[in-house]
């Protein structure tokens, strides 16, 4: 019962949302929209990012990528880790076995979606803009093909 996100763009959104957990402390996104093309992450946060911080994100996000991390799936009982992550983005009835992607040592999070097998697969990670409205800070992103 996977997600149809594109495989490289929902695995990116994962090394996205990881960096701003390490970098801001603020939790992973709350709302996405991936595409092929161009993805978006909604983040509760105080204001807009500056020019250096979409840097650093973008630099921490390719380091990621080129460090050739595998993604691998592990399914573990419900009760078993329950404590451990956060469930709500999952559909109400996943069942008594919850699938768990990591992305190397870098992410681990409950996910329905499909991923890449490596983020060697992804190409170059690059925000398009960002923007702060209501309380909510917007960051659109796509990849770029290695050629």
């Amino acid at each position: 019962m996977a997600k149809e996100y594109p495989p490289n763009m929902h695995t990116a959104e994962h090394l996205l949302n990881q960096t701003m957990v390490r970098l801001f402390d603020r939790g992973r996104s709350f709302s996405a929209h991936i595409e092929k093309k161009k993805s978006k992450c909604d983040y509760y946060f105080d204001r807009n990012l500056t020019e250096e911080e979409v840097e650093k994100i973008q630099s921490i996000v390719n380091d990621k990528i080129n460090d050739n991390l595998l993604v691998v799936e592990e399914y573990y009982d419900f009760n078993e880790v329950k404590d451990q992550f956060d469930f709500s983005k999952l559909p109400d009835k996943f069942g008594d076995s919850v699938r768990i992607v990591k992305i190397g040592d870098y992410d681990t999070c409950p996910c329905i979606g499909q991923h890449v097998s490596s983020t060697s697969e992804l190409g170059e990670f690059k925000i398009i803009s960002t923007s702060f409205e209501n309380d909510v800070l917007r960051i659109r992103f796509k990849l770029i093909n290695k050629s």
